[in-house]
């Protein structure tokens, strides 16, 4: 079923409670531009073409800069082949040339597949087959990963074009094997300098890719392409960017999102937070995951804001940014904000240009919230949201946020909390389903029509998305969460789905049966625990740490098991299910009891 937001001046007359504490200065409902993400970016360029659109080290990118490459690219693209519809995959850590890219794909009226840069060869698989993908850009140092990926599937499902760019290349004037003392004369950190430094020929790609597919492109050339972009045709109805997020069961799915859906949230998302021409946003949330793309770029570039560009999280690093540039939005997870007011360092940054400082993915503890407020005046705004919803679906509102709390429905967004079994509406304070209806869901699952029915089902005439996270709302319309129907692991913000790293560890010949549960840790808040059986022969032959040393190889960091039990057997129902709660309630109750 799909989404379908409730049409103008059909609201309920009985305002709901959380209008009570809505932001004075916003209205409840906005009316998103009908046109492209591209737009957006075109008319920043037009507004502000001399304006900093991005920082990365020393290193800016004016709108007029971000545009004219962005079009060069796109331009590149159409002359390899790209049509109205195909899914390019766009794999890097944050960088400029991410959103160079993202904005091209838009502009050849394409689609963005964002890939997560840490994803393995086995998984890279399933994000080249899945889209029928036959375009890449991707960071020097994640091509050989991605041409391992390629060259294990079938030659018709195999990418045909690989462009290839150097976060170097981001840097001006460096030249092709720039030297540490230059990278550090241009404001680069020296234990980044290695990082920055790389620079892998195609003459090493070869033997990875023996077939000849895909052929490779260096970035420079792609933005020396002096064509003409074809013709601006997409809508606000087609696809923009698919996004993949892990299940309960099987495969990662696309989430199909329109122009439309991400539209409603970037300039949602600039408005809740303040946004202006001024606003200048430390950008360290990854661009590949839904939030950094949509809550952190597309809101900047609506509001023609600065983006100051990390590639990757170091306390130190953001500490400097923040100082120099002048930073006054941060959107991130907590354990950032916990390790940088833990830096020895700390006291040698300047954060008294911040004016709003927020994010989800995990509650902030109440004492570093309270030292947020305490010393700097910031209240800390809790928000949520899934890959199915654009990012926010939720969030505090910025004068009044409470803290550990979902926040309130976001603009134009009606959520309820629903009995899982009945789906009937639940009373405040009762504890159930999360479901939410707005302009910002998504579109269906990709080519998953059973999956995007069950996800979505009919209340009060709306179409209403089951978000599969329990929790409850207070009296004043705030949302809580408590649990989650589904088996997701939440390890520091990035999301685990038991599920897909069962079928990663079936892979490994020693494994008989696996069972991934999530276990309490210190830093992360909770992490992967797989518990395992393994085939006749290997008992005392392979050690947990070899387990351990093959699941690093084979995931993305983020995802593999950090703790490891070898079992006899596994708990199962009377129907041979294997019994994951009561694994899961029986690590639990170790855990309180140590």
């Amino acid at each position: 079923m799909p989404n379908k937001p409730t049409p103008a001046g059909t609201e309920s007359v009985q305002q709901p409670p959380h209008f009570a504490h809505w932001p004075a200065r916003l209205p409840h409902r906005i009316s998103a531009p009908a046109t492209s993400l591209w737009q957006n970016l075109s008319v920043s360029a037009l507004r502000y073409p001399d304006k900093r659109a991005t920082v990365f080290f020393d290193s800016v990118l004016t709108y007029a800069d971000l545009q004219r490459q962005a079009e060069a690219v796109a331009s590149w693209l159409a002359l390899q082949g790209v049509k109205a519809g195909d899914r390019v995959l766009l794999m890097m850590q944050n960088c400029p040339q991410w959103v160079v890219a993202h904005f091209a794909v838009l502009r050849a009226n394409a689609v963005v597949v964002p890939v997560n840069p840490m994803n393995r060869a086995q998984e890279l698989q399933h994000h080249i087959s899945d889209p029928a993908a036959r375009f890449a850009i991707v960071a020097a140092d994640l091509a050989q990963e991605l041409l391992v990926a390629n060259e294990q599937l079938p030659p018709e499902q195999r990418l045909s074009h690989l462009l290839v760019t150097h976060y170097s290349d981001a840097l001006d004037g460096l030249g092709p094997n720039p030297t540490a003392d230059t990278l550090v004369a241009r404001g680069v950190p020296p234990g980044w300098c290695d990082w920055l430094a790389q620079r892998h020929g195609e003459e090493q790609w070869a033997a990875v890719s023996p077939s000849g597919l895909p052929s490779i492109t260096d970035w420079s050339d792609a933005l020396a392409c002096a064509s003409e972009p074809p013709p601006l045709t997409v809508c606000p109805a087609d696809m923009a960017v698919l996004p993949y997020t892990s299940g309960t069961t099987g495969l990662p799915k696309g989430c199909v999102h329109t122009h439309a859906t991400v539209m409603h949230n970037a300039m949602a998302g600039s408005l809740w937070g303040s946004g202006t021409p001024e606003n200048v946003m430390l950008a360290v949330v990854p661009m590949f995951h839904i939030t950094g793309m949509v809550s952190g770029m597309h809101a900047c570039v609506f509001g023609s804001g600065c983006m100051v560009i990390m590639p990757r999280w170091d306390r130190d690093l953001a500490g400097q940014l923040i100082s120099r540039w002048k930073v006054t939005h941060w959107t991130n997870i907590p354990t950032m904000v916990m390790d940088l007011l833990a830096s020895p360092r700390f006291a040698t940054f300047d954060l008294s240009s911040l004016v709003y400082i927020g994010g989800g993915g995990a509650a902030m503890p109440q004492a570093i919230a309270q030292r947020l407020l305490d010393q700097y005046g910031l209240r800390y705004v809790e928000g949520y949201g899934l890959t199915e919803t654009a990012a926010p679906s939720h969030a505090n509102p910025p004068d009044r946020p409470k803290q550990q709390c979902l926040g309130i429905p976001f603009l134009n967004v009606d959520a309820r909390v629903v009995d899982p079994e009945n789906l009937k509406e639940l009373p405040a304070g009762e504890q159930g389903e999360i479901v939410v209806n707005g302009p910002q869901v998504f579109a269906g699952y990709w080519q998953r029509s059973e999956a995007t029915r069950a996800a979505f089902f009919e209340l009060d005439g709306k179409a209403f998305f089951r978000t599969g996270d329990l929790g409850w709302v207070d009296p004043e319309g705030y949302f809580f969460l408590t649990d989650r129907l589904k088996r997701m692991i939440n390890a520091s913000g990035f999301k685990v789905w038991p599920a897909e790293v069962e079928a990663l560890m079936y892979r490994h010949p020693a494994v008989a049966e696996a069972c991934v549960i999530s276990t309490p840790d210190a830093y992360r808040g909770e992490t992967v625990k797989a518990v395992v059986v393994l085939r006749p022969g290997f008992a005392g032959t392979l050690t947990e740490a070899d387990m351990m040393a093959w699941c690093k190889d084979n995931m993305a960091a983020y995802k593999y098991p950090r703790v490891l039990e070898f079992v006899d057997k596994l708990p199962k129902s009377g129907s041979g299910k294997v019994m994951w709660r009561q694994l899961q309630d029986d690590e639990r109750t170790r855990h309180r009891a140590g």
